[in-house]
């Protein structure tokens, strides 16, 4: 009971600390199980033993038998359930051929890079070179995302980053599994007959029994078959049965058919599918904060020291400065990427939770099997994700400025609400080479932002996720843009400080309006203009116009001529290079506007005399 309760406590801890710290989980996690186990076990313990021993050897222990392999795989099926409900053919279909590249030529390549090395320098059967490669293909985004969140990069770079390591989780595992049933499958090579055959069957039954209980459940949770209650535990209790009645049919297609029915569920018109998503979310963070702490523990000293050797130091070397740059670099060839861009995306490669799972799993049953060279495979793997993680939680930083990617200041702007109003403001900055994100919680909303080509997530202002976002990294200004005062200055307290470094902008309220003493300095646009007014306005006249500033007072008519106008509303300064200010209420803070500057606004065309629209 003590040892079962550690670990769940000492995860928790082990998160928290990643969290507190920006690093990924993995890295606290599998130093904790280290020291609880193999460490403990050779310099803490008087009698030898583990602090937390994860199998039962007739004094202690928390699984008997085959129970924690048991453990891991139906931990792992999970896992990887919850990566395959976040994969979206939407956006999958519409990634760029870089990343359609690296998770194929670049995994091939790795595949056959890697393999190859471990071969000659630890001198490994082909099929276990082959194995190890399989399993360091993948680069997980629960070990990017906390690594880039900091990093103020162009959008491109960790748009990449992170869709490799979403979209490769799965083909990573598929190909380790692969290659493990050619070297399990009785017969004098992997590669005979029979091996192909069960390659044949682990397609067949993972893609099928994916495929059929997804849509079984989607079916039984839109027909309101399933009370609410029950919703989640359900779902739990459906994936563990597709893993396990898979495997009964064709062992090692369980991993297969847990992801395909990932995919489908969260591609399909599945209510509660976020409801959903948080459940998995929360009980993968349990279980890999489990998983990780036991895998690390069952790890002997005797394991490490078969890394005691220069090979090791070459194997990584080789894999991290050689293998991931040529994958990199072929697979960016011809594209719109700088050279600098490509060296920062080859030295961010950290391998994550899947790879060290599943090394754990089927090298602890190959060895079981007798496998020679076995013992290497999960100390390889563990030397891999550690080392990579460490590499990249410590430098990546300091190597996007050494090499010319860190964004000095953050030029991205966040809008606050995909309404008319936003929408139209968004196309404008779109139209003028500025990043922009809408966010809002009706769907609606962010479907017609994304037909304009707007990039527009469907998220709720509250959500912790927001902040891990790594694609809104490079964002600096803050626009809060709905009809909810109260949500307005919310989002300003909340994410003013993460978004808003070059400054936090809100609509006023009716209040604030009535009230010519009360102009606040972050207030939008004008002092004489709410959600209301910029939400009729835009009805009527959906436009953004741009007039020439002749001198410092023609600004300042400009001002005065939309503030007594109803149907006009400021919006930005655009100087001779293109570069927008915003206009706020308080509106005279601009001081910097010269002859020949444009001033931007929203609505019906300015009649003033002497003033040109362009």
């Amino acid at each position: 009971m003590l040892e079962l309760a550690g670990i769940i406590i000492l995860g928790i801890l082990a998160q928290w600390v990643a969290w507190k710290f920006k690093i990924p989980a993995i890295l606290p996690l599998i130093l904790i199980g280290l020291l609880v186990g193999p460490i403990a076990a050779a310099f803490l313990s008087d009698d030898g033993s583990k602090w937390i021993e994860p199998i039962w050897n007739g004094k202690q222990g928390l699984f008997p038998g085959e129970g924690l392999f048991y453990f891991v795989s139906l931990a792992i099926s999970i896992i990887l359930f919850e990566g395959g409900l976040t994969l979206k053919r939407s956006e999958i279909k519409n990634v760029g051929p870089v990343i359609t590249k690296l998770i194929t030529l670049g995994s091939a390549v790795t595949f056959f890079g890697a393999g190859i090395l471990a071969h000659f320098i630890f001198e490994l059967s082909w099929e276990l070179s082959f194995l190890f490669s399989g399993l360091i293909i993948v680069t997980g985004p629960t070990v990017i995302t906390p690594i880039l969140r900091n990093i103020p990069l162009k959008k491109d770079i960790s748009t990449v980053l992170k869709w490799e390591g979403i979209l490769i989780d799965p083909i990573g595992a598929l190909v380790a599994v692969l290659v493990f049933e050619f070297i399990s499958v009785e017969g004098d090579s992997g590669f005979t007959k029979t091996a192909l055959v069960e390659f044949g069957k682990i397609i067949l039954f993972g893609t099928t029994f994916g495929f059929t209980f997804a849509h079984a459940l989607a079916f039984a949770i839109n027909k309101k078959l399933i009370p609410h209650y029950l919703l989640n535990v359900v779902s739990l209790s459906t994936v563990l049965l597709v893993f396990v009645e898979s495997e009964i049919f064709a062992h090692e297609s369980g991993l297969l058919a847990v992801v395909v029915m990932g995919m489908v569920l969260g591609n399909g018109k599945l209510e509660n599918i976020k409801e959903l998503l948080y459940f998995k979310e929360s009980l993968s963070v349990l279980l890999i904060s489990i998983l990780f702490i036991l895998l690390a523990a069952n790890i002997n000293i005797e394991d490490l020291m078969l890394l005691y050797s220069w090979k090791t130091v070459l194997l990584f070397g080789a894999v991290v400065f050689i293998i991931r740059p040529l994958a990199v670099f072929l697979s960016t060839s011809k594209s719109k990427l700088k050279t600098n861009e490509k060296i920062f995306i080859s030295w961010v490669g950290p391998r994550g939770i899947v790879a060290a799972g599943i090394a754990s799993l089927f090298g602890s049953k190959l060895m079981k099997q007798g496998v020679e060279g076995a013992e290497y495979i999960t100390p390889l793997v563990f030397m891999i994700v550690l080392g990579t993680v460490l590499l990249n939680a410590t430098t990546a930083r300091a190597f996007a400025k050494a090499v010319g990617v860190f964004l000095k200041k953050s030029e991205g702007i966040l809008i606050l609400g995909a309404s008319q109003v936003s929408r139209l403001i968004g196309q404008y900055l779109m139209d003028n080479q500025r990043h922009v994100v809408l966010i809002d919680s009706n769907q609606t909303n962010i479907q017609m932002a994304q037909e304009l080509g707007l990039e527009a997530i469907n998220t709720d202002i509250y959500s912790e996720s927001l902040g891990d976002n790594i694609e809104l990294n490079d964002v600096g200004f803050l626009m809060a843009l709905t009809g909810s005062a109260d949500i307005n200055r919310y989002a300003i307290d909340k994410l003013g400080e993460q978004f808003g470094e070059n400054g936090s902008f809100r609509l006023i309220t009716v209040d604030e309006m009535n009230d010519p003493n009360n102009n606040p300095k972050e207030g939008l646009f004008s002092h004489t203009d709410d959600f209301n007014t910029l939400t009729e306005v835009a009805r009527k006249y959906p436009k953004i116009n741009e007039v020439k500033i002749h001198d410092r007072e023609h600004y300042e008519d400009l001002i005065e001529a939309t503030n007594k106008a109803h149907d006009t509303i400021p919006l930005f300064v655009k100087d001779k290079k293109g570069v927008l200010e915003i206009i706020s209420s308080y509106n005279k803070a601009i001081n910097n506007v010269e002859k020949g500057y444009l001033f931007v606004y929203l609505g019906k065309a300015l009649e003033t005399k002497g003033v040109s629209s362009v």
